[in-house]
């Protein structure tokens, strides 16, 4: 079995040289070369044909955007894992380049923790997804994930009228929900609350950029804060985020307990006390995304009365968590991305959380009134 051979683009000597010694300690990969900046990585990609590019996203004469667009117009299937800064500046970055297509991304190690510390932050972040990405040069077989999957649950099950929309997603999120969220109807009746896979300040930029694309209000989730019909709440980066009730009001709740499936937040949080809140009122969704977090709050929703779709794994970037909800036998039904904002509006529709004598999509609210609306 060959090795998954990867090439390293960071204009930092001290930075490729710390990717470098994680990755070569890896029985399954080789680092087949570095480059300092865009220009030597494109020949270099010509010359090397590797399976895997890691990318710098904040490079001088030619930086990580620059160099990912004319990977992406001539090595269009290359998995491109960018690699950025816990700043405002590489946040924003980095959802650029994930709309251009990404892969994915990591965050650098703090210089905090010392040189060990770091190690072990990238071979955490970094080798997981540089063995899921390049999955079939490990010969993997990659269609036992969908053979493997469980049936789902006869027609005749019939839960509640839905009351919450609860979505949990990850690797390929940021672009899933892009095009999921301007499919919702304009006049939801119900909220929609969502978890990302993504850091503190990331969460915030995310939020702000899908409001430009609906016409729903869309912010982080606030501690306290009352949920309110037709909002979107994102979990804000390194919070917990759940339902709560009291009497009559159902308000957020966030937290820094522990991390859930090594995720923080986690879906499982946020799809548990969905399904205590809401039972089976609860229609749930799980999208692309690395690792199972979601499959137990899934569980919980299900036993509540609730549904559940997940994302095909064609559509997906990673048929990680759906594809272990749809492997368990949990979803009502599997859907390409571009099925998914239609099924959700039918049943939608079908139970009332919709309003069928509304004037349907406000397509005379501007991106901008959408964002303004929040909170």
């Amino acid at each position: 079995m060959r090795k998954i051979r990867v090439l390293i683009v960071d204009d930092a000597v001290a930075v490729r040289r710390l990717v470098a010694d994680v990755l070569g300690s890896d029985p399954a990969i080789e680092v087949v070369g570095t480059a300092a900046s865009g220009r030597i990585a494109l020949a270099k990609i010509v010359h090397l044909k590797p399976d895997l590019v890691t990318l710098d996203v904040e490079m001088p004469e030619m930086d990580g955007l620059q160099t990912l667009a004319a990977v992406r117009r001539d090595h269009p299937s290359l998995p491109v894992i960018m690699f950025s800064t816990l700043t405002r500046r590489g946040a924003e970055a980095t959802l650029d380049a994930l709309s251009l297509g990404a892969t994915d991304y990591v965050t650098k190690p703090s210089s905090e923790g010392g040189a060990e510390a770091a190690l072990q932050c990238v071979r955490d972040e970094l080798v997981e997804r540089i063995r899921t990405f390049c999955r079939a040069v490990r010969r993997e077989d990659e269609a036992s994930s969908a053979a493997d999957v469980v049936a789902p649950p006869p027609a005749s099950r019939r839960p509640g009228p839905v009351e919450a929309l609860a979505i949990g997603v990850s690797t390929g999120g940021p672009n899933a929900l892009a095009a999921l969220l301007p499919c919702l109807p304009a006049d939801l009746s119900i909220p929609v609350l969502i978890v990302q896979h993504m850091p503190a300040l990331f969460t915030e930029m995310l939020a702000s950029r899908l409001a430009q694309r609906s016409v729903l209000p869309i912010g982080e989730g606030v501690s306290g804060r009352r949920v309110e019909p037709g909002h979107v709440y994102l979990a804000p980066g390194d919070y917990h985020m759940l339902v709560e009730r009291r009497g009559a009001t159902i308000v957020l709740r966030t937290n820094q307990d522990g991390p859930e499936n090594f995720c923080r937040p986690s879906v499982d949080v946020l799809f548990r006390s969905v399904a205590d809140v809401y039972g089976d009122g609860a229609l749930s969704v799980v999208m692309t995304g690395m690792g199972q977090d979601g499959l137990e709050g899934c569980r919980r929703i299900r036993e509540a009365g609730g549904s559940i779709l997940v994302q095909d794994e064609a559509t997906s970037v990673v048929w990680g968590m759906p594809g272990y909800v749809a492997r368990a036998g949990l979803a009502d039904a599997i859907l390409p991305l571009d099925r998914l904002g239609i099924e959700i509006g039918r049943r939608l529709k079908r139970t009332g959380a919709v309003d069928e004598t509304g004037s349907g999509p406000r397509a005379s609210v501007s991106p901008s009134a959408a964002a303004t609306r929040w909170p």
